[in-house]
């Protein structure tokens, strides 16, 4: 069975695009930006947030797009959209925004990425979706450095290399904040354990 090498895709997409070939960001935002604004979701709980800086992420590889050293380009992608996503908490904590509209009940939330069962009844439903919401919580209230890592290794499924290239520090580094993360994430959802 042939694998696809993806990255190789990308670079000749990205060499294209640098080149004059506006339709080569097309193909890159067809792979990339699912899992793009799955990445900025998680880290913003806000759809509409997210939505909005996965279209700003793509607008950046294109205005950028002479920049790209030819290196990983999903670390390039994830360094741009990460930026993004911290420059935005910077703003929420500069202008705080409370929504009188905001529903509290996310069942068709976009991270429900948990397969009911055939039928589950009531309780379980109930209990899932409580879950559901503990994790979604105790993640959203991690240090900013530790969500990231834990984001971009256990949801995006990246190396600690790769999310340390991203996150502009060591492999160690991202090792360490893991290991931070799931303690205290294991503390704050010792009920769920």
């Amino acid at each position: 069975m042939e694998t696809i090498d993806t990255e190789a895709i990308d670079k000749a997409d990205m060499e294209r695009l640098a080149h004059g070939h506006d339709a080569a960001l097309n193909a890159l935002m067809e792979r990339h930006s699912g899992p793009v604004f799955q990445f900025l979701y998680r880290m913003l709980g806000d759809e509409q947030d997210a939505n909005d800086l996965t279209q700003e992420t793509f607008v950046r590889i294109y205005r950028h797009r002479e920049r790209f050293d030819g290196g990983k380009f999903t670390t390039w992608l994830y360094t741009i959209a990460g930026n993004l996503a911290r420059n935005e908490y910077r703003r929420r904590g500069r202008h705080p925004v409370v929504s009188l509209n905001a529903k509290s009940d996310d069942s068709e939330g976009t991270l429900n990425n948990v397969l009911p069962a055939s039928n589950p009844g009531p309780r379980e439903a109930a209990e899932a979706q409580e879950q559901h919401e503990a994790v979604r919580a105790a993640v959203a209230e991690l240090p900013e450095e530790l969500r990231e890592a834990l984001v971009l290794c256990e949801w995006e499924e990246m190396s600690a290399a790769d999310a340390a290239a991203v996150l502009q520090t060591t492999s160690r580094a991202v090792e360490s904040r893991l290991y931070r993360a799931r303690r205290l994430l294991k503390e704050k959802l010792r009920r769920w354990l």
